[in-house]
């Protein structure tokens, strides 16, 4: 854990959603970790682990089915127990800036991107006149390379590269202490990628300001990371220092030494199996079933130790390898 100043810090966090005929689905389970002033963690893993519903969940964002439980606090606020009119008012845009996973639908499809920046410049700075607004909305374009060129056209006449890089400039207009991006580098060739994260790095690298980027796309979460998170079928399985984790001695966890392997730049091995339904997972260890070094104690839930949650994590012998 760093040892400097949290600015999120989430303990229990569980969201469940109420199905049809009173079925329950959990997508996310008792999610428990800190985004430090000046840190960036990247919160990783497959399409449909439950990423994106925590960060809907930090911003109140989930639909009227779901159910979140436990804290998440910013400052002295708890993002789960805040009504709607704090978290409109208070918390997105100027506490917690977002860059959103479908930036098309978050785009206001009947005004330019131009006017849309403005908007968001004069909301959260109380203005400061035409000239320095409009100065402003251009400048957060620049930063998200997102060209001059294109400032007055409506989000239907982008390229979902365009919209992707229009929500990050939205995101990176305020000053908020909280940055969550969920899925920036959707749709961007590499070298936009890397302007992307390095921007967004640059949020964090102020030391006042967090970041929680959440991603699929590993070799970004390298570039940026702090720490990484890794989740699979709604929980947090390991937490563990970036450097660590990419290089030596490399993740413990049986799942996230899989999503290594499985780079092209790597050994180039996908992991065997499909991820669990989260309305129907196994018995203890969700991962179990995909897993080489499984046995009879897995079908226990392993309690998290150390950062990581497994019965049989790899050991420094076995990490040579």
């Amino acid at each position: 854990m760093t040892a400097r100043t949290p600015v999120l810090s989430v303990r229990g966090l569980s969201v469940r959603f109420l199905m049809p005929g009173g079925r329950r689905i959990a997508a996310v389970t008792d999610a428990h970790f800190d985004v430090a002033a000046g840190e960036c963690l990247a919160l990783i893993g497959e399409s449909g682990c439950g990423k994106s519903v925590l960060a809907s969940a930090l911003l109140g964002l989930l639909p009227a089915n779901a159910q979140a439980a436990g804290q998440a606090r910013l400052g002295d606020l708890d993002l789960l127990a805040a009504d709607e009119r704090t978290l409109a008012r208070t918390v997105r845009g100027r506490l917690i800036g977002l860059v959103p996973q479908s930036p098309a639908a978050h785009l206001t499809p009947v005004r330019t991107v131009r006017s849309q920046l403005e908007e968001t410049v004069a909301a959260l700075t109380g203005g400061r006149g035409r000239a320095a607004v409009r100065s402003a909305a251009e400048a957060a374009a620049e930063r998200a390379a997102f060209p001059a060129g294109h400032l007055d056209r409506h989000p239907h006449e982008l390229s979902g590269g365009l919209a992707q890089r229009a929500a990050t400039a939205l995101a990176l207009v305020g000053d908020a202490p909280l940055l969550v991006a969920d899925e920036p580098t959707t749709g961007l060739d590499r070298d936009l990628v890397d302007h992307t994260v390095d921007e967004l790095r640059r949020h964090a690298d102020t030391g006042h300001r967090g970041l929680l980027v959440i991603t699929h796309d590993l070799a970004a979460a390298e570039r940026i990371a702090d720490r990484v998170a890794v989740m699979y079928a709604g929980r947090i399985v390991e937490l563990v220092d970036a450097k660590a984790f990419f290089g030596t001695p490399g993740p413990r966890h049986p799942y996230s030494r899989g999503l290594l392997q499985a780079l092209p730049h790597r050994a180039f091995t996908p992991i065997p199996g499909m991820p669990p339904e989260l309305g129907n997972l196994p018995d203890g260890c969700a991962f179990a079933p995909r897993c080489a070094r499984a046995t009879h104690a897995c079908t226990a839930l392993p309690q998290q130790a150390d950062g990581i949650a497994c019965h049989h994590p790899h050991v420094p012998e076995d990490l040579r390898a």
